[in-house]
């Protein structure tokens, strides 16, 4: 699978570009700050119907504008697909599927599997566990479509739950009954939602460790834990153990929205332990983790979205990357880079293998 062609008109600060891509490898380079990650973001915006940083559509849209459009034409399996995303403030976001408008987004992931390396993924290791939780969920929904829906489901029952325990609060109430048809509804959906994340993290870690190994040169061994209250007893019975608490404090505090991973470099936590550069390599690697993982069950390679990754790393990591990146074990890669040296190695390596060059000066995009 890959992105033949990407029409943008008002995405952040590209005010429009029509651009053709190569089937392997697609290099943008420029200065910081002129563009170069916003055209991975439309990229990215395709396959998830929304922006990499998580930003309100609204803060998409170019300054002085009212709208943006993004239109992918992509190769998938031998077809062609026609992507459309049109935005206005004030109006419901439309996307579509050649001619046919998605009634829900969620109906569209995993059409277009995709993997995106950034700075902004530090936020995994520095942030809280939502983060977390987000990441495990964006992969498993590229290849495990019903589990979205198990999300949604969820999610609605702890907001249904939370206002409830609100109201008792408020009015000086308690109605068990009332609250037991939110709590079966978490439990049927959490437990589901426990085993398939503990069954990614099972399969990831080792994917994890081996690509860890081989950018570190063996010199440093890292785990991935997941961390669940369910690991630890019946969910049902924990759910009604905790209803006291929850009416005191007016909120669920047990179930899946409180999971987490544990991740370590030898047996502390990274994000006290880790250099710049080891930080780097761990999300580095977790990223191609999930890469190989997407591609192993959908048989499809994704995209691969590569912004500014050698960046605080120092000369053996970044050349064991120009090594992993040039071989032909991926499909469509995009980078970013403000160094051209870093490019023309991965190019070298893959043996001149079919590219384009983009040449990127404040939101303007030229082919080299």
């Amino acid at each position: 699978m890959h992105i033949l062609d990407l029409s943008v008109i008002n995405y952040k600060n590209l005010a429009q570009a029509d651009l053709h891509f190569s089937a392997k490898l697609n290099c943008f380079i420029g200065k910081n700050g002129v563009g170069k990650t916003n055209i991975l973001d439309c990229i990215y915006y395709l396959s998830f119907c929304k922006s990499y940083f998580n930003l309100p559509d609204n803060q998409n849209i170019r300054h002085q504008e009212d709208f943006f459009v993004l239109q992918g034409k992509y190769e998938i399996q031998d077809q062609t697909e026609d992507i459309y995303c049109g935005y206005k403030t004030g109006h419901k976001k439309k996307f579509r599927r050649g001619k046919k408008e998605y009634e829900r987004l969620s109906d569209h992931i995993g059409l277009l599997p995709l993997v995106m390396i950034s700075p902004s993924d530090s936020i995994l290791i520095q942030g809280g566990s939502e983060e977390r939780r987000r990441f495990m969920d964006s992969v498993i929904s590229q290849y495990d479509r019903p589990y979205l829906d198990l999300l949604l489901r969820y999610n609605r029952a702890l907001f249904q739950r939370n206002n409830l325990l609100k109201n008792f609060a408020a009015n000086n109430t308690y109605d068990r009954d009332s609250l037991e048809v939110w709590d079966e509804q978490l439990i049927l959906n959490g437990e589901k939602i426990h085993r398939k994340r503990k069954e990614f993290i099972n399969d990831l870690l080792p994917v994890f460790q081996k690509y860890y190994e081989f950018i570190s040169d063996n010199h440093e061994t890292v785990k991935l834990e997941y961390q669940s209250q369910l690991s630890s007893g019946d969910f049902r019975n924990m759910i009604c153990e905790a209803v006291p608490k929850d009416k005191l404090l007016q909120y669920s505090t047990v179930g899946v929205h409180k999971d987490d991973l544990d991740l370590k470099i030898g047996d502390y936590p990274i994000k006290r332990q880790g250099s710049q550069g080891q930080n780097k390599t761990y999300l580095i690697s977790l990223k191609f983790a999930q890469y190989d993982f997407i591609r192993s069950i959908n048989k499809i390679d994704p995209i691969l979205l590569l912004d500014d990754i050698f960046d605080k790393l120092d000369s053996s990591r970044v050349e064991k990357i120009v090594q992993l990146v040039s071989e032909n074990s991926f499909g469509q890669i995009f980078i970013t880079d403000t160094n051209r040296e870093h490019l023309d190695s991965i190019i070298r390596e893959a043996g001149g293998t079919d590219y384009h060059i983009f040449i990127v000066t404040d939101g303007q995009i030229n082919s080299y």
